[in-house]
């Protein structure tokens, strides 16, 4: 077994402090979100500009500073590969808890759009409950958002992503849909939402993990010629300059306001002008914001595996070099 030098020095613990300090500090930016916008306080800004009342959000930002020190200090001794990979298992948690509430979402909201355009609503339930059913304000706190947190725990006992699964049920709703329309003339609005939900989820979800496992398409010229060195530094400037940078301005302009991108249609449960349609448009704007975290948190890994590559740590996933060489010609 091959011996790795830990990476200790003011170098590797600045980029372990940058990695750290980006994930602790995502999630104290979404919990001083959820402060402002949710329970009315001021946020850590103006607490700096002599609001006392934001002291709580500011607090916010000082634990997730000293808990990024405490994660950087912990791994200090260790390669730096290891960091990498507890961030990325930290990614594909979310990136699979949203991937099953988004499912028990489609699956719920569907079946109470159905019950909805059957006229059943109004003999299962209460004249009160059936016409909250009718509207989105009501649908997403009471089974929107019970379904998204039954998702968080499933995904706590299972490993899949689930990524070709959402894929099948999208064929096979849109399979439904062609059977319905020219067999039994039959369609509901809700089936068409149904398939938006899950095919917007399946692509701006996935693109962490598809980071990671370097399945996107690279439109360069000279990368693919570059020593594994060069590759490094490309990726772990590129991480830093342009992925988290992107990252940041979606979430920052996007929940600047209440009328912000991000935050706005989620605040309001916005939906749209079908009657009997499905009631989770607001959520399209919220795959945006997972589409941000997931990506953000997902490029800090890529800054530390890039160093690991740059220091020539083994790297067990990874092609053995000159494998591509080695490969017969076909065609």
């Amino acid at each position: 077994m091959q011996h790795v030098t830990p990476a200790t020095g003011a170098g590797p613990l600045t980029l372990r402090l940058i990695a750290w300090g980006t994930v602790t500090a995502t999630f104290a930016f979404l919990a001083e979100n959820y402060l402002v916008h949710w329970q009315g306080q001021p946020g850590a800004g103006a607490f700096l500009r002599g609001d006392t009342g934001g002291w709580m959000a500011l607090l916010l930002y000082v634990a997730a500073a000293i808990l990024a020190v405490l994660l950087a200090l912990r791994s200090r001794e260790e390669p730096m590969r290891p960091d990498s990979e507890r961030i990325t298992r930290l990614v594909n948690y979310l990136v699979r808890a949203c991937f099953f509430a988004v499912l028990f979402v489609g699956l719920g909201d569907s079946a109470v759009s159905w019950l909805r355009a059957e006229g059943l609503h109004r003999v299962l339930f209460s004249d009160e409950f059936a016409t909250g059913l009718g509207q989105a304000r009501f649908r997403g706190p009471v089974i929107h958002m019970p379904l998204v947190a039954l998702g968080f725990v499933v995904a706590l006992f299972t490993r899949t992503l689930g990524f070709m699964w959402l894929a099948l049920l999208v064929v096979l709703v849109q399979l439904m849909m062609v059977i319905g329309r020219f067999i039994f003339s039959y369609e509901q609005p809700f089936m068409a939402d149904l398939v938006r939900l899950w095919y917007s989820a399946m692509f701006l979800f996935a693109s962490a993990h598809t980071l990671v496992s370097e399945g996107h398409v690279r439109v360069d010229v000279f990368y693919s010629s570059l020593s594994r060195k060069a590759r490094a530094v490309v990726n772990g400037v590129g991480s830093v300059v342009l992925g988290m940078t992107m990252c940041w301005t979606i979430l920052i302009l996007g929940t600047a306001t209440t009328a912000s991108t991000l935050i706005g249609p989620f605040l309001r449960f916005e939906q749209g002008q079908q009657t009997y349609g499905g009631m989770t448009r607001y959520m399209l704007a919220l795959f945006l914001a997972v589409f941000a975290v997931s990506m953000l948190l997902q490029f800090a890994s890529y800054m530390l595996k890039a160093y690991a590559d740059w220091r020539g740590e083994p790297d067990p996933d990874a092609p053995e070099e000159g494998a591509a060489e080695m490969k017969p010609a076909v065609g």
